[in-house]
């Protein structure tokens, strides 16, 4: 019981660690990258009859204002100091505090990768389960081929083209935003399921779920192939085992072995891909929000990106860091409960 409680003391003193190491990185490539806020921001606000000299008065004034004439040490040194009081600044374009930008936009990120990833689990387990049980069968081949095919294609090409067929073509789905413009929607915890529970307003749930719909497919397609074969490979190696004949030679029905013996056995593997693709579920949220318009962390963090504004990506980048270092402690704990050889004494 001691070893454990040491392993999950690790586990949580990992993540500051994590998120200081990205942080710096996020911190440094932004200040690399070609261009400047300041520049962007003057030349903005310069009237069309501004000369050169006065633009450039203009940009060394903002320069000055944002603390980015200091030297990169300075800055970075200002930046780690905020940073431990939980201050994440605030926008260079409105003056926005972060933190609020990222309590508006962090649910509905979420609530996308939360959905993706209860697709994906549920068509990748179905089909790879299925592909084991039908092994070298035309099943099995035409689930894997397709599995293949759904995690080789990317993420904007996946959301360009349901959005052409399902949005354009048919006309089944809305594909752009979280929620209907015309729906007077006043968020409390701002996840729009529970806002509707507590509010009694289940007028929101099937507006929201229709929005959610082509976003968390799109997402989930892709880590759904790779799922499949995993799960596949996983259950064929767990149906092999002594333990598992011997279960069918006392007369247990095939629905028995699988629940009780392979499935629960063939887990650990599984779990481990859960946890490193939670990840890159919310890598493609940056994509797939930017596609469909919706309104998460991934779609701020581009905006950021494209107009330098050094505290929205900093933020942004540290909130989805947060997100996937807690849920890889949630699955070292899960290891902890399903391998008792992990468990010391």
């Amino acid at each position: 019981m001691r070893g454990t409680a040491w392993m999950i003391v690790k586990r949580l003193l990992s993540v500051p660690l994590v998120l200081l190491a990205l942080s710096t990185m996020v911190f440094i490539a932004m200040r690399l990258l070609p261009g400047s806020p300041a520049t962007t921001l003057a030349a903005g606000g310069a009237s069309g009859t501004a000369t050169a000299a006065e633009i450039a008065e203009n940009e060394a004034k903002i320069n000055a204002a944002f603390g980015l004439d200091q030297s990169l040490a300075h800055q970075y040194a200002s930046f780690l100091g905020d940073l431990v009081h939980l201050d994440l600044g605030s926008s260079f374009y409105g003056g926005n505090d972060i933190t609020g930008l990222l309590g508006d936009t962090l649910p509905a990120t979420i609530e996308l990768t939360v959905a993706a990833m209860l697709i994906a689990v549920l068509i990748g387990m179905v089909t790879g389960v299925v592909a084991a049980l039908r092994k070298d069968t035309w099943i099995d081949t035409t689930t894997r081929a397709i599995g293949t095919v759904s995690f080789s294609l990317p993420w904007f090409a996946l959301g360009v083209l349901s959005i052409v067929i399902f949005g354009v073509w048919l006309r089944w789905l809305p594909v752009i935003g979280r929620l209907p413009n015309a729906l007077d929607y006043h968020p409390f915890t701002n996840f729009v399921l529970l806002d509707a529970i507590l509010q009694n307003r289940p007028e929101l749930i099937w507006p929201w779920i229709e929005h959610l719909i082509l976003p968390a497919t799109t997402l989930a397609l892709s880590m759904a192939g790779f799922i499949t074969r995993i799960v596949r490979a996983s259950v064929l190696e767990v149906l092999g085992e002594d333990f598992v004949r011997t279960a069918r030679m006392k007369g247990l029905s095939g629905g028995a072995v699988l629940r009780r013996h392979v499935l629960r056995n063939s887990s650990l593997p599984i779990v481990t891909v859960l946890g490193l693709q939670f990840g890159s579920l919310l890598g493609g949220s940056v994509i797939t929000e930017t596609v469909f318009s919706y309104p998460g962390v991934g779609n701020l963090l581009v905006s950021g990106i494209v107009q330098r504004d050094y505290p929205i990506v900093q933020g942004a980048a540290l909130a989805i860091a947060l997100l996937f270092t807690l849920v890889n402690v949630v699955v070292d704990l899960l290891y902890l409960a399903l391998d008792p050889r992990l468990r010391k004494a």
